[in-house]
This record gives structure tokens, sequence and C-alpha cells, in this order.
């Protein structure tokens, strides 16, 4: 018989990047995944923390942004506490962005 550890679930850190393709900017219709506004994800058991940053630092959607980030991920299976790192190093620009979010930007401007 297998024991009540074996059978939680482990969250990965693909399955919390797939969640984050549901939080979009609110000022660019793309994912802050296609963005690439996600620098970084750990896992430590039932912990999640999400490491990102912003389009630019004078955002005042920002904890509009990291709230939307923390309550997916917090939502997942297996998660039962998210932190959110919001950080300006590197500095965020275009090239960070998914060929898919580039295509997309240049068919909206």
């Amino acid at each position: 018989m297998e024991n009540q550890q074996e059978l939680k679930k482990e969250i990965t850190k693909d399955e919390v990047l797939a969640a984050l393709k549901d939080v979009y900017d609110p000022e660019i219709p793309l994912s802050i995944v296609d963005l690439g506004l996600v620098y970084d994800v750990k896992i430590i058991d039932d912990w999640v923390g999400v490491k990102m940053t912003l389009t630019s630092q004078g955002c005042g959607l920002s904890d509009q942004i990291a709230n939307s980030v923390r309550q997916r991920v917090s939502s997942l299976p297996g998660v039962a506490d998210a932190d959110v790192r919001i950080v300006w190093h590197p500095v965020w620009n275009r090239s960070m962005m998914s060929e898919e979010a580039k295509k997309k930007v240049q068919f909206i401007g």
C-alpha cells in the first residue's frame, strides 16, 4: 500500500509556467510568460516562488500582476503557498519575448 506522501502531487516548473500563460499583462494582450517576464520558478516541497519583472519600472499595475501570479500559482494542485518577487535586473527588453509573442506584437502594432 502506498503511503500518503507518495500520493501527494508534486508540482513541476513546466506546470507552473503553463499556468502562468493564463496571466496577461493588462497593457499588452500577451501572457507574462510569452512576454519573457518570468525569470525563474523555484519549487520547495509545496511552496513555489516566482521571480519576475515587468515591462517598465513605472508600471502602476505591478501589485495587480503580482497578485494574479500568486493566485494562479496557489490554485495549482500540490501548491500550498506561493511567493512572487518582482526584480529589475536584468532589465526587460523585447528580445526576451517568445517568437510567437514577437509576431503578435508586430501584427498588433
